[in-house]
């Protein structure tokens, strides 16, 4: 190997230009450190809107009796229990006592701890579990998976496109993928607005809330780094995915990118 070829590939931390050892490292330090008040402050930037999103994103999911889901930065378990929820209730209706199960995978142990002490876990058992792992080398075997979610951490990937084709790796073919991501607004003018009231209200409502100004400056600056919608759908579907579509929420302050695996 020459040195060239040894040498780390620079990505992106924001508006910063790191390697990929210490964008990873650097984004376990983002939200170890904003972990204890995550909940709290998606409703604060969102208004609880965030979870107008995630709802209508597990509805298209379809979760079905049997299944295996993996919520890839999955934080607090938040999706993992709404697909556990959504596929008992699908049993219900067709009398399927197959239960589904959920495992959430984070590289943040600090975001996995938050998210098991919550009291809502109780009612899932063995049901739902909880995985420390990097989302782009998952544990797991080929096609193990019938669903695979993303939640507003895909853009903290050292290389998103290595974690969609380990996504693709661990579904079964027929699969589906859901990547819920902060985008771009469809409108330019509304797209300028939107900015100069996440750069100034953000970061300072991070400041007040959880003490932590600079983790909520890299995270307005990361959406602002994040490819658009069409090239984004590319990416995905040059990763091993079919019949990718694009669902805008708020006029594109979020997206849904859902496809199938093939």
């Amino acid at each position: 190997m020459t040195g060239q070829d040894s040498k780390e590939r620079i990505v992106s931390f924001g508006f910063e230009d790191v390697t990929e050892t210490e964008k990873v490292a650097r984004v376990k330090g983002v939200f170890r450190s904003v972990a204890s008040r995550y909940d709290l402050m998606n409703d604060l930037m969102s208004a609880g809107v965030h979870r107008l999103w995630k709802h209508d994103a597990m509805n298209r999911l379809n979760p079905q009796p049997g299944e295996r889901h993996l919520d890839v930065a999955g934080g607090t378990g938040e999706l993992a229990r709404a697909f556990l929820a959504l596929a008992d209730k699908a049993g219900k209706r067709r009398g399927d006592t197959r239960q589904a199960t959920a495992i959430v995978s984070d590289i943040n142990d600090a975001m996995l701890e938050a998210g098991k002490a919550r009291p809502d876990n109780a009612q899932w058992g063995d049901r739902l579990a909880w995985v420390c792992a990097d989302g782009q080398n998952l544990p797991y075997p080929d096609k193990t998976f019938d669903a695979v979610t993303v939640s507003f951490g895909i853009r903290n990937f050292a290389d998103r496109v290595a974690g969609l084709r380990e996504f693709r790796r661990v579904l079964k073919t027929g699969g589906r993928l859901a990547v819920l991501e902060f985008s771009h607004m469809t409108a330019p003018i509304l797209q300028d607005a939107y900015d100069r009231y996440s750069f100034a209200v953000i970061p300072r409502m991070g400041e007040l809330v959880a003490g932590d100004r600079d983790s909520y400056q890299y995270l307005i600056e990361s959406i602002r780094k994040f490819p658009d919608q069409r090239t984004f759908k590319s990416e995905i579907e040059g990763a091993g995915f079919g019949q990718v579509s694009v669902t805008n929420y708020s006029g594109g302050i979020a997206a849904l990118h859902f496809g199938w695996a093939v």
